[in-house]
């Protein structure tokens, strides 16, 4: 493990890999996994406890696995709880709340806000400012390009969440939005600026 000393804290009960890197001002929780090779950026905090954490004195925090090879970016702020594959890859300050699952290959781009509770197939690339609502699903090689929205409350305000479903080799173009609980099929085109609500 490679860092700086300025400011930095990797929990104990973490587990970082071989030739990991981390940047200053960087702080890792408990039961943190990075798997080997993986560089860890400046400002980050990597395993950001859920809220049982600030209430409950028991608290545990739920694991998180990073494999091999990733690329965290400055001023991420990923969850407790969730699972990245191998060459996992970020932008800037991308935000990805807990009980989030991504295969191998995966690119979160700046400013996207993942709202957890969601699965990835490998090779997904999200890039700037996508927001994906909880209990989305997307497949393997799905393209969402910048500003796409996926939403999940099918009658605002309510205990609901039904997220979208993308099926494999589909696009998803610029500023898109997807309404709850639409499924779109395989190797779909979803236009740039489409509204998709049925």
């Amino acid at each position: 493990m490679k860092f700086n000393q300025r400011n930095v804290w990797v929990s104990p009960l973490a587990k970082v890999g071989k030739n990991v890197k981390i940047g200053d001002n960087t702080t890792i929780y408990d039961n943190v996994v990075i798997g080997d090779n993986s560089t860890i950026c400046n400002d980050c905090v990597i395993g950001e406890p859920l809220a049982d954490y600030y209430s409950d004195s028991g608290y545990v925090n739920p694991p998180l696995h990073i494999g091999e090879g990733a690329l965290i970016r400055s001023h991420n702020l990923i969850y407790a709880g969730s699972i990245f594959g191998a060459g996992f890859s970020t932008g800037h300050r991308v935000t990805i709340r807990e009980q989030t699952q991504m295969g191998k290959n995966c690119r979160v781009g700046t400013l996207s806000d993942i709202q957890g509770h969601s699965e990835f197939g490998d090779h997904c690339w999200l890039h700037s400012n996508v927001h994906i609502g909880q209990k989305s699903k997307i497949g393997n090689f799905v393209f969402i390009y910048p500003y796409s929205i996926f939403t999940n409350d099918p009658h605002p305000r309510s205990d609901e969440c039904h997220g979208p479903i993308v099926g494999d080799f589909s696009q998803i173009g610029a500023a898109a939005v997807l309404m709850p609980g639409i499924k779109i099929g395989q190797h779909a085109l979803v236009a740039a600026q489409a509204l998709v609500s049925k």
